[in-house]
């Protein structure tokens, strides 16, 4: 038996603003980046967070399960998904809506800065490197990019 037709997550995916999914869209970056990744958190929050669009996944029961926000400029970042979420599709659920909503943004393109070891992901949904690695809150990056039609 195949268990690996299991390994899509069901979720919910709510887009909104930051005073309506901060708690949310907080708890699993504060886990995954200042927890797991030592990511000071006063470099974790900024002031991009009260301008973008949030976007949290919701797990059957309700348990935010990953977060990613989309700012004004088309800069999608703060892509997080729980440890034991990870594998599940989620991650992909989450930049999907990002995608779509910065499509109906009327973005041309969309940028992010990935972590050097997730740069696959994106590329199977579109993005392509731009220039060399940079270190950015102490872990390797590169600058992606994904043009819309």
């Amino acid at each position: 038996m195949d268990m690996s037709a299991n390994k899509q997550a069901t979720v919910r995916i709510a887009l909104g603003t930051w005073d309506r999914l901060r708690d949310d869209a907080y708890s699993v970056r504060h886990q995954v980046f200042v927890v797991e990744q030592k990511v000071p958190p006063e470099v974790e929050l900024d002031d991009d967070d009260a301008v973008s669009v949030h976007a949290v996944a919701y797990g059957p029961d309700g348990t935010p399960m990953g977060t990613g926000r989309l700012l004004p400029d088309g800069h999608i970042g703060r892509m997080a998904v729980h440890k034991q979420a990870r594998g599940m599709g989620v991650g992909s659920q989450l930049l999907d809506a990002l995608i779509g909503q910065g499509h109906g943004d009327g973005h041309r393109m969309l940028v992010l800065h990935a972590q050097t070891h997730a740069a696959g992901f994106y590329e199977a949904h579109g993005f392509k490197t731009e220039g060399e690695e940079f270190v950015e809150a102490g872990i390797p990056h590169v600058v992606m990019t994904r043009t819309l039609k």
